[in-house]
């Protein structure tokens, strides 16, 4: 341990504001990363290179599927790298590979002159840019996880965590426009040693590791979580609640294009989203130090619904009205991001795995919130083809299929997690 690092107990590290917030920090530079690989990416390599949409579609889709497989593996890697030290050490190993892979992603060599070859190119560093990312980010998520043990110490680190995170994600949307693709990557650069710094030598230290239990085979170790009752709940929760942003992610762009012709405010939607989701995070921490985190959870589904199925209604230029259902969504979405990870760290602690598994809970964690996502990326889109609507549609039908998938069909399925989530919450499944 660095000699300035605040060696902190659990307790003392989620009270200590300065600790809390040199940890919370790295969360901006890792999720800087999110919207120019996830929206940005297809339309800088179909301009860059020769290589055709279909073909960026695959590359995508594999280094996705890779990424996911490995989120479990990872985690059990920083387990065992977690009993030998802490979890430093992977994220000292992760961000390095993360920011040169994310730097060569977006900077192609011009000696790539055919097809073939940018398509190698674009697969080689997409991969080392998502498994960079996912060995820190399990790492990350393990060492918040073990700085407290009551829930309102979790959510204050999860919310802190997520609230730098939603500020990395709009710096990530942004500065492509501002300063361009290589002003982004030196940034991120930059930032990301900053985050490391601040890391290494002011951020509070989980507890020393007790050892991973004696037994079983650990290269399946990834499997122990869900051979417990409360981990399988939350995980059927989590993953039924996901399903309704990863629509509305999904056919974002062609709801405010076709259906409002707003498309230039894109950006200023998102940046209201983001942005009233980081500013409501003090909130929800506050609030769950006087009530249950499953209330709070329950009320964040709610809340998000009744904000966001106005959508539907929406008329064509409702420019305030979309506004106005981004910001009281956001908010809203706050508890999506604040309380699942903090009920999952409570989970860890109930199983007793505290300080031994960490990684594998977090690894199958990313691993379902990754393969929803690219589940239901590929069934909204094909959804929309089956209901007749086609990019730049104008007709009448087409277009209210696309506000049914876009705003009926999350709200719906929002419901039926919050009717889960009653049910466990009742029977104390977790």
């Amino acid at each position: 341990m660095p000699p300035t690092a605040q060696a902190l107990t659990p307790a003392g590290a989620a009270a200590a504001p300065r600790t809390l917030t040199a940890y919370a920090l790295f969360g901006l530079p890792l999720a800087m990363t999110a919207l120019p690989v996830n929206l940005l990416l297809p339309d800088f390599y179909a301009a860059q290179t020769q290589l055709a949409l279909p073909v960026i579609g695959a590359i995508l889709l594999a280094t996705r599927l890779i990424d996911a497989v490995a989120d479990p593996l990872l985690g059990t890697w920083v387990d065992a790298q977690k009993t030998r030290g802490n979890y430093l050490w992977p994220i000292l190993l992760a961000a390095p590979v993360l920011a040169m892979s994310f730097w060569l992603l977006f900077n192609p060599s011009e000696g790539l002159a055919t097809p073939a070859r940018q398509g190698a190119w674009l697969f080689v560093t997409l991969t080392g840019a998502y498994l960079g990312y996912s060995l820190a980010m399990v790492a990350y998520q393990a060492w918040g996880a073990e700085l407290a043990h009551d829930d309102a110490g979790r959510t204050r680190i999860t919310t802190a965590r997520e609230a730098a995170g939603l500020i990395g994600v709009l710096l990530g949307g942004t500065l492509p426009a501002a300063i361009g693709y290589a002003g982004m990557t030196w940034s991120l650069v930059l930032l990301l040693g900053a985050g490391l710094w601040l890391l290494a030598l002011r951020a509070p230290r989980a507890p020393a590791a007790r050892g991973l239990p004696a037994g079983g085979n650990p290269y399946l170790a990834f499997l122990e979580p869900v051979r417990h009752g409360n981990t399988r709940w939350l995980l059927a929760v989590f993953a039924l609640n996901a399903l309704a942003p990863s629509i509305t992610a999904t056919v974002f762009i062609f709801f405010v294009t076709d259906r409002l012709g707003l498309a230039d405010r894109a950006p200023l939607f998102l940046a209201l989203y983001f942005i009233a989701g980081a500013a409501g995070m003090p909130l929800w921490a506050r609030l769950a130090q006087r009530f249950s985190l499953h209330a709070l959870w329950l009320a964040g589904m709610v809340a998000a619904v009744v904000a966001f199925v106005w959508a539907y209604a929406l008329p064509p230029g409702a420019l305030a009205g979309f506004a106005a259902i981004c910001v009281l969504s956001g908010l809203a979405f706050g508890a999506d991001l604040a309380l699942p990870p903090a009920l999952l760290a409570r989970v860890i602690d109930t199983n007793g795995h505290s300080g031994q598994r960490e990684g594998a809970y977090f690894g199958l964690w990313n691993f379902v919130n990754k393969l929803v996502l690219a589940v239901v990326a590929a069934l909204a889109l094909a959804a929309l083809d089956a209901l007749g609507y086609t990019r730049g549609a104008t007709d009448a039908a087409a277009l209210h299929a696309l506000a049914i998938t876009y705003a009926v069909v999350p709200c719906l399925l929002k419901l039926v997690a919050a009717a889960l989530l009653l049910a466990a919450w009742r029977g104390r499944k977790f």
